[in-house]
């Protein structure tokens, strides 16, 4: 996902600084529930995530993104600016009433324009101590129980800092383990139709290889760009059918429901930036629930929670609406009921 076309937009879906310690959250984190339903947030708009929450009716949202303000750098800010730095000063107060309505935020770092220019957390910093500290600040100061990683472009063949990422997470684990806290950690990973390319694969492999523990792999089903017309709807039921078995591979230890439970999907309601040829339709989105229960994936998603409207219909790729006639929150009200707090034992 990316902060380009979007104010960004999305395209295959927004020197070493040191790090400032967070006071310690007052909030203890909660786990996520077994299923969650999560949209993205558009960070840089200025708008309010705990209003739009409510608005909407979402109890969960995941917040896109963080990143350096420059290539070198281990310090993270909101939407790569300065001027928001991790802290309770930024979205705390947002992040606050989201947790007292029993609900909770998912900060992801990345996004295409992160993973193009060197602006991604482990792509731009080369200290594998001071990217776990990064993902600790979150966990600390604002009491979040999973953090996302949309790892795309450049980033997802930059080895690397794909290695570095993975060191982070596993520190951040042990870290996590010790202190008596929950943090799981989702990859949010471009896709094919039928499952992830080679460079995917790769990076989950190096996970494995790591010790880092995968919750979620989140993949975007969408922009697909290969020319073709896409039933949405199918593409990502083959798409996670094909995860699935690549998931099999790299953990042959686990059971069937347990690597469904592993599964994520990011839909783009409405026309994608790719074109007509990929519309997210209201009739998908009843599709893509039903499907997601009954194959007990973890987490369902969309891009972005600002264009769930119906507001430029015959648009493609809006920064602030969906591209196709709906009710307002249409898409955010077919998949909340998604999230259920009931524990996984597949």
């Amino acid at each position: 996902m990316t902060v380009t076309a979007l104010s960004a937009g999305l395209v295959a879906l927004g020197g070493g600084g040191a790090f400032a310690a967070q006071p310690e959250s007052s909030y203890r984190a909660k786990p996520m529930p077994a299923q969650v339903a999560a949209p993205y947030f558009e960070a840089w708009t200025g708008e309010s995530p705990a209003a739009l929450a409510a608005a909407s009716g979402n109890k969960y949202l995941t917040m896109a993104f963080l990143q350096t303000d420059a290539a070198n750098s281990c310090t993270a800010y909101w939407n790569g600016q300065t001027t928001q730095p991790i802290g309770k000063a930024t979205f705390g107060d947002d992040i606050a009433k989201i947790q007292a309505r029993g609900g909770n935020v998912i900060p992801s770092f990345g996004g295409y324009s992160a993973d193009t220019t060197g602006t991604e957390l482990a792509d731009s910093c080369t200290s594998v101590d001071a990217i776990a500290k990064v993902y600790e600040s979150l966990v600390t100061t604002y009491g979040v129980s999973r953090i996302d990683l949309d790892i795309e472009a450049d980033s997802i063949n930059n080895s690397a800092g794909i290695d570095r990422r993975n060191k982070a997470i596993a520190k951040v684990q042990h870290w996590a383990e010790r202190t008596g806290r929950s943090v799981q950690f989702s990859y949010t990973l471009p896709t094919t139709n039928t499952g992830l390319a080679p460079s995917g694969v790769a990076l989950l492999r190096n996970a494995v290889d790591n010790g880092a523990r995968v919750d979620v792999v989140n993949i975007m089903t969408f922009d697909y760009w290969d020319g073709a017309t896409h039933d949405m709807a199918a593409d990502t039921e083959t798409a996670a059918a094909g995860l699935h078995d690549q998931l099999a591979a790299l953990y042959p230890r686990k059971s069937p429901a347990k690597l469904w439970h592993m599964i994520g999907v990011t839909e783009m309601p409405g026309i994608d930036d790719f074109g007509p040829e990929e519309t997210f339709t209201t009739q998908d989105a009843v599709t893509v629930e039903k499907w997601a229960v009954a194959k007990g994936i973890s987490t369902l998603s969309f891009w972005a929670l600002q264009r769930d409207n119906g507001g430029c219909v015959g648009t493609a790729g809006a920064n602030s609406c969906s591209g196709i006639a709906q009710d307002t929150w249409y898409f955010s009200h077919t998949f909340e009921p998604f999230t259920r707090g009931v524990r996984f034992s597949g």
